[in-house]
């Protein structure tokens, strides 16, 4: 019998593919396509402590194999969420993770305090590829101190049983050092990756596409670029879980991040073109790992690690 489960810290899931934040809100867009119990889990899009309007439009731009946005973490605010959101997603019989961002390490804190009560939550993903309002903008991934003190922020307020998954960024030139600095901070596991910063520049108007400027860059163009970090990470902290995204858009690039060290992929960007996505490359992740031999998902994690 193939073990299709997996885990992600403490907390179980049934099959390693789950949704990717930001790219279905909570579910109940994607829920008209396909019963959300059906996937490992559902990250909510990240949720922030006061309701967000946005960024100016335009916020996305198409760029070949993949697309920018801009979005600017546009949301309810947790207590909307809280109210409205996680009973709705509490109804489906789906695994939760939520995910959180804030501007300052108090946001965090706060946030933290808010969902640790909240039943039926897998674990928490904690976004701290956000801007540092405290440290003129510069984002909490990006600098070993601020991403430590977001996440001991986070920890202290949890308590020491709920799974945290600390979100990183790329765009740093030594990613296993951030992740070693988070994990000794109290993270369970982490998310890689996180969208790779870039820009679109209209030929025609001679102007940034975005009103934004610049913007997260996520889809195909990105996934060896997730491939190498998961790899990287995995190499460094071979028992950490990662949950792996970025530019999966069938079985075989779920399979890569996994066999980089991945222990469950989230799937985003390729829901916008097929809304079914993150159900197909399940069912085609499963059929492949039984193909090539493996028992479990458990087997195949990192197995590109292994000596010949």
């Amino acid at each position: 019998m193939f073990d299709f489960s997996t885990t992600l810290g403490s907390s179980r899931f049934d099959n390693p593919i789950l949704t990717a934040s930001g790219c279905a809100g909570s579910g109940k867009e994607l829920s008209q396509f396909f019963p959300l119990a059906s996937l490992g889990g559902i990250v909510t899009k990240s949720i922030m402590l006061k309701p967000r309007s946005g960024r100016a439009t335009p916020r996305m731009a198409e760029t070949p194999s993949g697309m920018l946005n801009s979005i600017g973490l546009q949301g309810p605010g947790i207590d909307l969420f809280l109210e409205n959101d996680i009973p709705w997603l509490q109804t489906q019989g789906v695994r939760i993770v939520i995910s959180i961002a804030g501007e300052t390490v108090e946001d965090y804190a706060v946030l933290a305090r808010k969902v640790r009560g909240v039943s039926g939550v897998a674990a928490l993903e904690v976004n701290i590829s956000c801007p540092n309002v405290e440290n003129r903008g510069q984002v909490f991934a990006c600098h070993p101190e601020t991403a430590r003190a977001a996440i001991e922020a986070v920890r202290r307020n949890v308590g020491g049983d709920f799974p945290i998954i600390a979100k990183l960024s790329p765009d740093v030139t030594d990613i296993a050092g951030i992740a070693t600095e988070v994990v000794s901070a109290g993270a369970d596991g982490l998310a890689l990756i996180n969208t790779v910063l870039g820009m679109v520049i209209d030929t025609s108007t001679m102007r940034p596409k975005l009103a934004g400027k610049t913007g997260g860059l996520s889809g195909p163009a990105i996934r060896p670029v997730a491939v190498r970090a998961i790899y990287q990470v995995h190499q460094a902290l071979p028992h950490v879980s990662i949950l792996g995204m970025g530019g999966v858009s069938n079985g075989q690039d779920a399979l890569q991040l996994i066999l980089a060290g991945a222990s469950a992929v989230s799937v985003g960007t390729a829901t916008f073109g097929n809304p079914l996505a993150a159900v197909t490359i399940k069912s085609e992740l499963e059929a492949i790992l039984i193909n090539k031999g493996f028992n479990s998902t458990a087997e195949a994690v990192g197995y590109a690690h292994r000596a010949d």
